[in-house]
């Protein structure tokens, strides 16, 4: 099973790359999209259904979404934390979380908060949103199926997820955001890409800004964690920046784990 991660900043804006993209990959069995930007009733369904695949979608417009797009119907999709804490509803005003069965593997898809400024209330809500996260996995874990966790996570784990490790401290590599995601981690997920590549250097998302992608000033914020179950099957995981290289790009490229299932 090859399934890939995508933050495409907007679909509809990105559409001709995506399908591109997807037609160069030829096996690919699951692409997680984030940061969609469309209600469900005008996500672009036809031209995936037209290439044989099915399109599970959670999104609003303008802002965030996310969405499944499978070879295979999934066995089962759930939307939102609330499909497992319902306590946890009303952080589902942001649509951030999808997760579908896949051959017995739960896909979760997410989009974590940018959470703008170290100190905001967007600083805020992403905490908290990490926080009800490690929740709803803890409960997901307890429900004994495999875990692949993907999306955009809007944090570098380490310093050499960044192209200049004096960054550390601002949005996206605070201590405390780095705290809430090895909370989460420390359930037993363990880091698809770092598996394969432990060396600096690699990132998935550029400015666009000062030529950030021409000058690799990048960061690694997009991940692909494996729960103990799948640990064992990972066989690659490997970052592809050529779409970033396309016109009016999004500004992540795709990252891609394979699985022996």
């Amino acid at each position: 099973m090859r399934v890939a991660t995508w933050n495409v900043n907007s679909i509809r804006s990105r559409l001709p790359q995506v399908l591109a993209w997807l037609d160069k990959q030829g096996s690919l069995d699951v692409l997680c999209l984030q940061e969609t930007k469309v209600v469900d009733a005008e996500f672009p369904r036809a031209p995936f259904e037209e290439r044989g695949f099915h399109v599970e979608v959670y999104g609003q417009k303008a802002y965030n979404g996310v969405a499944l797009v499978s070879r295979e119907v999934p066995e089962k999709v759930e939307r939102g934390f609330a499909a497992l804490l319902p306590a946890a509803a009303e952080l589902d005003e942001q649509k951030r979380l999808i997760g579908g069965l896949y051959r017995g593997i739960r896909i979760l898809n997410l989009y974590v908060p940018n959470g703008e400024a170290v100190g905001s209330d967007k600083y805020a809500y992403k905490l908290r949103w990490l926080a009800c996260l490690k929740d709803y996995l803890q409960v997901a874990l307890d429900q004994g199926q495999p875990i692949l966790l993907c999306g955009d996570f809007n944090i570098a784990p380490e310093d050499r997820d960044i192209y200049d490790p004096s960054k550390a401290g601002e949005i996206m590599a605070s201590e405390p955001e780095r705290q809430a995601l090895q909370k989460i981690l420390a359930l037993g997920f363990e880091d698809a890409f770092r598996k394969f590549n432990p060396d600096p250097g690699h990132f998935s998302w550029w400015d666009y800004r000062a030529g950030g992608f021409q000058k690799n000033r990048g960061w690694r914020i997009d991940h692909l964690y494996l729960s103990p179950l799948l640990q064992d099957k990972a066989t690659a995981c490997w970052i592809d920046v050529e779409p970033r290289r396309a016109e009016k790009p999004s500004d992540h490229a795709p990252v891609v784990v394979e699985l022996a299932v």
